[in-house]
């Protein structure tokens, strides 16, 4: 593996550990210490996502012709920032100034995710690529299994803006660490230096990257579906910690272990799966991941019939959503680098980003809806997993049978 890709992977297992030490907890803040409904939080959840969700797009551009560490860094750092300044918003109990600081937060974010994708692309391609992605992917999770059962544990003790602090320094130390030890990439060398890239002439620009993205359809497709599918899996950051915490009464505690489980699971069973899929087509496990998804949230319905199961059936729950989340992320995180043309895939990166990430942003509040409107589980989950039938058409019957075969083949 490239000296730079185990940096990011080293990486990623701190910064993971800060992020996931309160930000996945932040709908129960809204909700058990400011009092806000299920609506409400779903509503914020937009809010909060908007901006991040309009920027995505211009930031894979701006890594594309600024350079992936510049971005990558400056990123970071201001991610750091806004979580200080989360926690302290916490602490002083202001709605408005942490609705600012979280949506900084995700904003930083959305730069910094184009940013590491196209690095990675730069420095591994083929087979090396889709196992370039899962060892970041594994040490994200491996600070995230550390985070969350972390912050699960100490959120009762100390509340949420002593953790928010120290979520904070831990983001620090990350930053720093990967500014020490980060190099720029071959691509970063030859912007700098002025030297065209894949044969676009040193005119490439901007109205060239839209021509580009508007007429590959089968891209846009495959971000459509994407997008439609994330209106059930985005379920699993917002409405299904609420779901468990609000409506199933499991403490924090256990919900941090439900969320430390799931890092377990990622860190244990994300190599082989991705080993397991290479030579096979993306396509087909994105397929498969969508349909894990859903029978993972369809499980939760089972506390209906079986109440006095329901530590098995959240546990159960998570692990097969653990299983969607590990087949999913191989397609997700490397079909727009293998569909992008060389002087895009930052461009690539951010478009898809944005497309999908509207069914991000507007799942929590279709699950703060549903979770307003009905407390049948059945009635719940089911509706909740609507999106994923016309995802699943439109990848049977347009992206699969269109796709290239050399950038399908994981």
């Amino acid at each position: 593996m490239d000296r730079n890709i185990r940096w990011l992977g080293l990486g990623a297992v701190i910064r993971a550990t800060g992020v996931s030490l309160i930000l996945p907890f932040a709908a129960l803040y809204f909700r058990n210490v400011l009092g806000l409904g299920y609506t409400e939080i779903g509503l914020l959840s937009v809010v909060i996502g908007v901006l991040p969700l309009t920027v995505v797009s211009f930031a894979g551009v701006v890594v594309d012709r600024v350079g992936r560490r510049r971005v990558l860094l400056i990123s970071l750092a201001v991610e750091a920032c806004a979580v200080l300044a989360a926690a302290y918003t916490m602490e002083v109990r202001s709605l408005l100034g942490l609705l600012l600081a979280v949506t900084t937060v995700s904003t930083a974010g959305a730069f910094g995710g184009p940013a590491i994708s196209a690095y990675v692309a730069d420095f591994v391609h083929g087979s090396e690529r889709t196992e370039g992605f899962t060892y970041i992917r594994i040490g994200w999770n491996v600070g995230f299994t550390a985070g969350v059962l972390t912050g699960g544990a100490l959120i009762g003790f100390l509340g949420f803006p002593l953790v928010g602090y120290a979520a904070g320094v831990v983001l620090v130390v990350s930053t720093a660490f990967l500014a020490f030890g980060l190099r720029p990439s071959n691509y970063d060398r030859d912007r700098a230096a002025g030297i065209p890239r894949g044969g676009a002439g040193p005119r490439y620009g901007l109205r060239d990257t839209v021509r580009v993205l508007g007429r590959d359809r089968v891209f846009l497709a495959l971000c459509g579906a994407v997008a439609l599918a994330s209106l059930t899996t985005g379920q699993w950051g917002v409405t299904f910690p609420l779901y468990v915490n609000t409506v199933l009464h499991l403490p924090y505690a256990i919900l941090g272990l439900g969320f430390a489980l799931n890092g377990v699971l990622v860190v244990v069973l994300q190599a082989p799966t991705t080993r397991a899929a290479l030579g096979h087509r993306h396509t087909t496990a994105l397929y498969l991941g969508i349909l894990l998804y859903v029978a993972g949230f369809l499980i939760v319905a089972l506390v209906a019939f079986v109440p006095a199961l329901v530590l098995a059936i959240f546990f159960g729950a998570v692990v097969v959503i653990t299983m969607g989340e590990n087949v999913e992320s191989i397609p997700v995180t490397t079909l727009p680098s293998n569909l992008a043309p060389a002087t895009d895939v930052g461009a690539y990166n951010g478009a898809f980003f944005a497309i999908t990430g509207l069914g991000q942003v507007l799942a929590p509040t279709l699950g703060g809806v549903v979770l307003a409107a009905t407390g049948n589980p059945l009635l719940t989950w089911g509706l909740l997993c609507l999106p994923a039938v016309p995802a699943l058409l439109l990848l049977r019957l347009y992206v699969m049978p269109h796709i290239r075969g050399d950038a399908n083949r994981a």
